[in-house]
């Protein structure tokens, strides 16, 4: 058998037109599995959401919506939530979908062997825990909480845990390891070529949510092509290629792309996201663990020039865990570090600095700007007096040193959380058992589960403003801008639109002759 590299590949697919009903997608990097919401990163979760669904999604504007369930009811209490499934819902394998497979589902992401992302998010070591998962009758389940909870659904619509996707069971071996996805969604899996390519084929008894019109991840979701190929295609100069080729229909591209693709004839098309770039500081280290010197380091950096320079001119600054379009961004979320080469050199005297090297990582996916945030910084601290070194690493590689809290430094993205208390719990929490988060603060701890459990608007607003004085003051991480995202589209594809939760849609996209 013939094996090809994955970059002699991508040229070999842009030395070729696209042709007939599929749809060629750019991935800056492969995805990491097919197992919903386990081994998992946003390319991979763009990708698996096309095969799977859970029993609620997002809609277009952020909110929560069902989805296989056809209602949700809240007792009065807050504390059981009853989910009336959809009839005539097909797995790929032709099953109909039932209660038993949502409770089969659900009791394999809480086994630990799983080891699924998001099983710390119900079972109460972040606040919110689900006693209880029974089905009294075939289309319908019921999920008992320990205490009410703000972001029970939103927490089961989350993209990064696969939408609790509910799948048949023989998406897993006999032994219990991990198969393919066998799951409900508009395509299901044709081949996995790892490092060259993702094939999806049109699920011909896909049975479509109601609606007129897409909304986000629920709404009308047919597949209206025969298949959709995502491509991994790490070389930005390859994605151009293919892209003014034709050999491409969709792919993100850097900011700096943005007004060549525009005079190319192409569509560009943009969106506001939730996406948060930035750099983290690891407050553990011994020598960024004293406030004075993650201040310093802060102080040092020009945020406007640098977001200015690698979004071309398309972001704007913000400090906040909260997204620039969120209903909570208030003139406190507005507040900012200040750009101060003296107070950097005032702290890095008090914090005793002697010129010690720090690393700071990064990574050179095309479509974040991890790498050019880092150069920027990097020159800006060593101005500031700050011994800064740059450690290039592959994605995977550097996903697994933030996982496990290795680094000191870090030029980071993290994708879109729609609700703030979301977006705070993905970077906020105790080190000890998850080594992942960034700040560690017991009184903000405490806050953000408050905010998990408060629905009162003013009230989690107020929650949100002091959450934010209180991580400027830490500086464990500074954001940097919110990502637009921006796709660059062939002139055959219609339907195709970017959204606030950055991941691509190819479900109701046609493709024109």
């Amino acid at each position: 058998m013939i094996r090809i590299s994955a970059s002699a590949f991508a040229f070999a697919l842009i030395g070729s037109a696209a042709q007939g009903q599929t749809i060629n997608v750019a991935l800056n990097a492969d995805i990491r599995s097919t197992n919903p919401g386990v081994n998992r990163d946003d390319n991979t979760d763009a990708v698996v959401l096309h095969m799977v669904e859970g029993l609620v999604g997002y809609r277009e504007n952020g909110a929560v919506a069902p989805l296989l369930a056809e209602k949700v009811d809240v007792s009065a209490d807050g504390l059981t939530y009853t989910f009336h499934l959809r009839k005539g819902v097909k797995f790929h394998n032709g099953a109909e979908m039932t209660s038993a497979d949502v409770l089969w589902s659900w009791n394999r992401y809480m086994d630990a062997k799983t080891d699924w992302r998001c099983k710390a998010e119900f079972d109460g070591r972040l606040g919110l825990k689900v006693t209880d998962a029974t089905a009294p009758d075939a289309t319908t389940v019921v999920m008992k909480l320990e205490k009410p909870s703000a972001l029970f659904l939103d927490t089961m619509a989350r993209t990064d845990c696969a939408m609790v996707a509910i799948l048949h069971k023989d998406s897993v071996k006999a032994d219990g390891s991990w198969d393919k996805p066998i799951g409900t969604g508009p395509f299901q899996l044709a081949d996995w070529r790892r490092g060259e390519f993702v094939l999806l084929k049109r699920f011909d008894g896909y049975v479509s949510p109601v609606g007129d019109k897409r909304d986000g991840y629920v709404g009308s979701k047919r597949p209206q092509v025969a298949e959709v190929k995502f491509l991994s295609i790490a070389d930005g100069a390859t994605v151009k290629a293919g892209l003014m080729s034709g050999a491409l229909d969709v792919a993100d591209v850097p900011d700096e792309d943005v007004p060549e693709m525009k005079k190319s004839g192409l569509q560009v098309l943009t969106a506001p996201s939730a996406t948060k770039h930035g750099i983290l500081l690891q407050t553990r280290d011994p020598l960024l663990g004293d406030v004075r010197m993650r201040q310093a380091i802060v102080a040092a950096l020009d945020q406007d020039e640098i977001v200015g320079a690698v979004s071309n001119g398309l972001g704007k600054t913000n400090n906040s865990a909260v997204y620039i379009t969120s209903p909570f961004y208030d003139e406190v979320q507005k507040k900012r570090y200040s750009h101060d080469l003296a107070r950097t050199k005032k702290l890095l005297a008090e914090a005793g600095y002697k010129g010690e090297t720090i690393k700071l990582i990064a990574n050179k996916r095309s479509t974040v700007p991890s790498y050019p945030v880092a150069i920027m910084a990097q020159a800006m601290l060593q101005a500031a007096g700050i011994k800064a070194e740059i450690e290039i690493l592959e994605w995977a590689t550097q996903l697994d040193r933030f996982s496990k809290g290795n680094y000191q430094m870090m030029s980071f993205s993290y994708s879109a959380r729609i609700d703030p208390a979301q977006s705070y719990n993905q970077f906020s929490g105790p080190k000890d058992k998850l080594p992942s988060k960034v700040w560690d603060n017991a009184e903000a701890n405490a806050l953000i589960e408050k905010a998990t459990l408060v629905s009162e608007e003013a009230e989690r607003r107020k929650i949100f403003d002091q959450l934010h004085v209180m991580m400027l003051a830490d500086a464990p991480l500074v954001f940097l801008y919110n990502q637009v995202d921006t796709a660059v589209v062939s002139k055959r594809l219609q339907g195709f639109a970017p959204w606030v939760a950055s991941k691509p849609r190819l479900w109701e996209v046609t493709i024109g002759k």
